[in-house]
Formats: C-alpha cells, structure tokens, sequence
C-alpha cells in the first residue's frame, strides 16, 4: 500500500524567482560558488511547446544560473541541457506513468498531461521521485510532490526551488527521505558552450 504521508506548508510561498534563489543560496553554502557568470540559454519554449504547458519560474532561473548539482550525496539538481530539452523529461515521467499505474493508492494519482497529472522535476540517487503536480492555476501555484522509493508520498504547498531550501535548512519534516546536508557533493563541470 502506497500511503500518503500528509501535507507539509512553507511560513511564506516566496513567488518572485529571484528571491526562491536567493534563500536556496542563503542556506546553501558553496553554492553561489557555482553560478554560471553568464545564464545558460535553455530553449524553454521549444520544451514547454513539446510538453504542452509552461514550467514554473523558479526552477527555470535556477536551472539557467546553476550546472547540475547533487546535495548530500542524494539528490541531483538541474534540468534541462542546452539543445538537449526536450530528452529531459521523457525518462523520468515513463516512470512515474508506471508508478502511477502499479500504486495502490488510496487517492489515486496520474501522471502529467492528465488533469492534476505529476511532471517530475528530480529524482535521488536512491529512486525517489520529486515531481509537480500540476494545475490549471498555473506553473507558479504549481506544488511539490514527494514520491519515495519506499511508498510513502507526500506534498509541499511551495515551489520547488523553495522546496529545495526549506528540505536543506531543515524547516521540512524529511518524511520517508534521509536528512539532506547543506552541502554541495557534486557537480557537473562546465562544457563548452554550457555557459
């Protein structure tokens, strides 16, 4: 039985991108250490044009100004790569349409472009899944949702970059997930032309 965990609430949903950045760095030390001196240009129309829907603004900024990164040896962060979009999703939601359709769920979810339907954003190192679950509100009402590998899922009624902050600093309960350090572990080296 796949079991949903419960709902957890940022103090204040930060909305302007810049500033969800800006707390994640704040918690993050060593992470401004990173940040591209130029933003990468990611063709986010052409991926929201495949996808059929425009993706929040933080995780956008975040992935323009920052190389893929893993935190605490566990969760890998980054998007897109420049002229390579549209490969990045198409992996990550074949499994969670599986997981969708196997789960035992009392609520049962569905994978995106259903109505509702979860788009992932990250995944661990270990199987667990970070997705969107989407809405007809918008990309930036959009909330976080935790799939473990263990079973457990649970939401965050915040973006993902501030998800990201309050995970690391520490305000999230890490329900089913280990603790996750402020420490960067890894991170992909620039390429050229990668910005």
């Amino acid at each position: 039985m796949d079991d949903l965990v419960g709902t957890q609430a940022p103090g204040c949903r930060l909305t302007d991108p810049a500033e969800s950045v800006a707390e994640l760095e704040r918690v993050l030390p060593g992470l401004v250490a990173h940040r591209r001196p130029t933003p990468v240009a990611v063709d986010w129309p052409r991926l929201e044009n495949v996808l059929g829907t425009a993706l929040p603004a933080d995780y956008k900024l975040l992935c323009e100004l920052y190389p893929l990164f893993e935190l605490s040896d566990f969760l890998r962060v980054g998007g897109p790569v420049a002229g390579a979009e549209v490969a990045w999703v198409t992996e990550d939601l074949e499994i969670v349409t599986e997981w969708c359709e196997n789960a035992d769920l009392a609520v049962p979810l569905h994978p995106y472009p259903a109505p509702g339907g979860l788009l992932p954003w990250t995944s661990s190192n270990q199987g667990d899944f970070f997705l969107w679950t989407t809405s007809p509100a918008g990309p930036q009402e959009w909330t976080v949702t935790v799939a473990s590998r263990n079973g457990a899922w649970w939401h965050y009624t915040g973006g993902a970059v501030q998800f990201l902050a309050d995970l690391v600093s520490g305000v999230l309960e890490p329900w089913a997930l280990p603790t996750v350090r402020p420490e960067i572990t890894w991170i992909r080296r620039p390429v050229a032309g990668d910005g």
